[in-house]
């Protein structure tokens, strides 16, 4: 028996310290065909750097074989060494039988690298020195997948799935391909590429895909059967819970689909989804309690959401908490820089009696909302109430070009300018 049989035994043994010992004995005394088998061992067994010692040596030994320096730039890559890799690679020539190895390994360089450019040049050569191998379809279709270029990842998978080939490199073919289709847009087409699969190549990923599908399609039911399972499987798989309600509101169970956010809540306590839903649900629920805890609790999470600011001042003003819309948004609000929210603090400021500061907040909201016919009208009864007049006819002489059928509020423009002029 060879040293190298015997250290590959003492490795099954668990005797590492006695296999390195022969390791050594091996490297000094062994042929070069025993060693280079005993290198695919350790390299598939995961002993990577013992592996590249005897590549090494035998590169040493046979400079010109070109199927070493690819495996070496293999571990050259997983080691981070890019630089090395290349290296390896360039003195490849394409006359070389190992030629269409180094493309393909060079093509994950580029790749690591952030070059996908170089990385398909790369494997569309391989491709036209040899057209009729799968790996450089896989190759490709995992790149231009990898880039979100679903369709040409599309047409890539379809060649493997024409020729018997549903599984590369622990990758399912189909589980890809239905993935693409559904980047491209085409969900009934991915549904259809999706449900080929046997049950147990349903994983979790695949199946909260399959339920996102059905959503899309309007098939509630299915996308609430998919999404259920997935919830029992695994209930801790929290993106699951917004889709899954959102299939439940839309088929009419909107207290099936808040039980379902507080659920998902309850295991993601800091996702800005969930909560954003529960507030939409408990609102058409008419549940006005929930739908500020969810709201202030979003806010507590992320205090520079400023659509959560504008929804929860939206609900203080509602509820007439003037001093808490104050509050909210001077500390959130960022001031002078949304419109609405000038607006709303303009409106608690008034019913306040903070006239001043509301003429200010209304006049700096005036120029962004002076065609929406709802500022328009609160603007007019508060110059009204203010004692405003010309600033009160301007606001009129927009409203009314606005809404020409508010006879109401064109016949107190009338009556202001002619008052005017007397």
């Amino acid at each position: 028996m060879s040293y190298s049989e015997q250290m590959l035994q003492m490795l099954e043994d668990g005797d590492l310290k006695q296999a390195d010992a022969l390791f050594t004995r091996a490297l000094h005394s062994d042929d070069d065909d025993t060693l280079y088998s005993l290198a695919e061992e350790l390299y598939a067994l995961g002993f990577v750097q013992q592996a590249k010692k005897v590549y090494l040596q035998l590169l040493k030994a046979y400079p010109q074989e070109d199927a070493l320096k690819t495996v070496l730039a293999d571990i050259a890559i997983g080691e981070g060494k890019s630089d090395t890799a290349l290296n390896y690679l360039e003195t490849i020539q394409n006359t070389s039988s190992a030629y269409g190895q180094a493309l393909l390994t060079a093509a994950d360089v580029y790749q690591t690298l952030g070059l996908p450019e170089v990385s398909e040049a790369k494997l569309k050569e391989a491709e036209r020195l040899y057209s009729d191998e799968p790996v450089i379809w896989f190759a490709l279709g995992e790149l231009y997948f990898s880039l979100g270029r679903y369709a040409e990842a599309v047409a890539q998978y379809q060649k493997l799935l024409d020729e018997d080939e549903t599984e590369f490199a622990g990758v399912l073919i189909l589980q890809r391909m239905g993935a693409s289709l559904a980047g491209m847009g085409a969900y009934e087409e991915a549904v259809a590429a999706l449900e080929q699969l046997p049950q147990e190549a349903l994983d979790k990923d695949t199946n909260f895909q399959l339920g996102f599908l059905y959503l899309q399609l309007k098939d509630y039911d299915q996308a609430i059967d998919v999404l259920q399972h997935l919830e029992q499987a695994d209930p801790n798989y929290t993106s699951l819970y917004a889709y899954l309600a959102e299939a439940q509101e839309q088929n009419g169970d909107l207290n099936g689909a808040f039980a379902t956010v507080q659920m998902g809540i309850g295991y993601d306590e800091f996702n800005e989804v969930l909560y954003q839903k529960a507030f939409d649900l408990a609102t058409k629920l008419g549940d006005e309690t929930a739908a500020q805890q969810y709201l202030e609790q979003l806010l507590k999470i992320n205090p520079d959401n400023q659509g959560t600011v504008l929804a929860l001042s939206n609900l203080y003003l509602k509820q007439r908490r003037y001093e808490a819309t104050v509050q909210l948004l001077t500390d959130y609000g960022q001031n002078g820089k949304d419109p609405q929210m000038l607006w709303n603090l303009a409106q608690a400021q008034a019913a306040l009696e903070d006239y001043d500061s509301a003429k200010e907040n209304y006049l700096l909201a005036y120029n962004s909302l002076k065609t929406e016919p709802n500022f328009l009208r609160d603007l007019i009864n508060f110059f009204q109430e203010m004692g405003l007049v010309k600033e009160e006819i301007v606001a009129l002489k927009n409203y009314v070009k606005l809404e020409p059928t508010d006879f109401e509020r064109q016949e107190l423009l009338d009556t202001l300018l002619d008052e005017e002029q007397l």
